[in-house]
C-alpha cells in the first residue's frame, strides 16, 4: 500500500501502517441488561465517495472518505483482525471520541486515553462504558438528538464515523520488527523439531465486485446518519501499553465514513443494498452462536462522565424489540487468549 494513503480492499478499509478495519453487521441488543458479544452477520459493503461524485451530496464530496448502507437502528461493530503492525487508532462518532468522550483531536492522549492499540484490541462494538462494558453502536438519523454527538455536544453537525491511525516511530517500529523476527525464528525451530510445519496463511477475502457509478445526475442533500447507542455488552477497551512518544506525532492516515440509508444507497450507487439482518429471536431459535471473550491479562479503560450519560436510541424512537430470546449455554462460544484505489480525504 502506498505510504500515507487509505484504500479499500474488498470490504476492508486499509489505513497506513497496516491497519485493517471491517465494518460488521450484527444483531441489536436489548437496551436493558448486559449481554455477551453478538455474532457477526457479514460485512457492510464499502464504496469510495469520489466514485459517485455526480450523485452524492456536496457535503459528502467535501469530506471525502467512504460510505456504507445501514438500516435505521441497525447495529454494527468494527473488526481490526488482520492489522499487521502496532498502531494507535482513534475512533470518532460525530467527531466525539468513542473511548474518552472528548471532542475529536488530531493528537493522541492518555489522560484520558483517546485511542485503541492494535492489534491488541481485536474489535470495538460501541462506546466506552468502563467496567469491562461498551454500549453498542446503533445507526440513527441526525436531527433527533439521539446520536452520541447530539447528546455530548448538544449539536448534530457531523454524523458518521471518523478514523485516524498513528504508526510507531521508526526506532520503535524497528525494535518491534526485530522482536517479531526472533519470535518467528523460535516458532519455526519448534515446528521443525516437532515435525510440523507452520500452517499456510489464510487466503484473503476476494474483492467485492464494484458496481459502475450511477448515471450522472443532480447531487442533492441526503438524510444524514450518525451513531447512537443500544444495549450494553461485556467487552474491555484495553489501556494503552506504550507511552505517547512511542507513536508518530502526526497521523499517517484518516478517513470519514458516511452511513447511508438503503434508499439513498440505491439512488447514489445504483446498487441494491443488503437485506436487513435476521431478527434476534430467529437467530437464537436456530441455535447460532453468541460469544464471550476472556483475557486474564486484560485491563480496561475507565469510563467517562460524558459517555456514561449517553442514553439509548429507544428513548427517542421507542421500543421495537421482539421478546428477548436468551441464548442457551451451549450457544455461547468462549474466545480468548493491499491494494486498491486510494480513498480521498477532505475537510472535516
Amino acid at each position: 500500500m502506498t505510504e500515507g494513503t487509505v484504500r479499500i480492499e474488498g470490504n476492508s478499509l486499509l489505513l497506513p501502517g497496516g491497519v485493517r478495519i471491517r465494518f460488521m453487521r450484527t444483531l441489536r441488543l436489548p437496551e436493558t441488561g448486559t449481554h455477551g458479544l453478538p455474532p457477526g452477520l457479514g460485512e457492510f459493503p464499502l464504496r469510495r465517495v469520489e466514485d459517485y461524485a455526480d450523485t452524492v451530496p456536496a457535503e459528502w464530496r467535501a469530506r471525502g472518505g467512504v460510505m456504507l448502507p445501514v438500516y435505521l437502528r441497525e447495529a454494527m461493530w468494527l473488526s481490526f483482525a488482520g492489522s499487521a503492525e502496532p498502531a494507535a487508532l482513534q475512533v470518532g462518532v460525530g467527531k466525539v471520541c468513542a473511548i474518552s468522550g472528548r471532542p475529536w483531536s488530531p493528537r493522541l492522549a492518555l489522560t484520558p486515553q483517546n485511542h485503541v492499540v492494535l492489534p491488541r484490541q481485536p474489535w470495538l462494538d460501541g462506546i466506552n462504558s468502563g467496567e469491562g462494558k461498551v454500549r453498542q453502536f446503533v445507526a440513527v438519523p441526525l436531527g433527533l438528538g439521539a446520536t452520541v454527538e447530539g447528546q455530548v455536544t448538544g449539536e448534530e453537525v457531523w454524523g458518521g464515523i471518523q478514523l485516524q491511525s498513528f504508526p510507531l516511530r521508526a526506532a520503535e517500529l524497528a525494535k518491534w520488527r526485530e522482536q517479531e523476527r526472533r519470535r518467528a525464528e523460535i516458532s519455526r525451530s519448534a515446528a521443525l523439531m516437532s515435525g510440523y510445519g507452520a500452517p499456510p496463511p489464510a487466503p484473503g477475502a476476494a474483492p467485492a465486485p464494484m458496481a459502475a457509478p450511477a448515471a450522472a445526475g443532480r447531487a442533492r442533500s441526503a438524510p444524514a446518519m450518525g451513531l447512537g447507542v443500544g444495549g450494553s455488552m461485556r467487552q474491555e477497551i484495553y489501556p494503552a501499553d506504550r507511552p505517547l512518544d512511542a507513536w508518530a506525532r502526526e497521523p499517517a492516515g484518516r478517513v470519514f465514513v458516511h452511513p447511508v440509508t438503503p434508499p439513498e444507497w440505491r439512488r447514489v450507487t445504483g446498487e441494491v443494498p443488503p437485506p436487513s439482518p435476521v431478527d434476534r429471536a430467529a437467530y437464537t431459535r436456530a441455535g447460532l452462536p453468541w460469544f464471550e471473550y476472556y483475557d486474564q491479562d486484560a485491563g480496561d479503560v475507565a469510563p467517562t462522565d460524558t459517555l456514561g450519560a449517553v442514553r439509548p436510541v429507544g428513548e427517542w424512537l421507542g421500543a421495537d424489540h421482539e421478546p428477548w430470546q436468551t441464548p442457551s449455554p451451549d450457544q455461547v462460544i468462549p474466545l480468548g487468549d493491499a491494494s486498491g484505489k486510494p480513498v480521498a480525504d477532505g475537510d472535516w
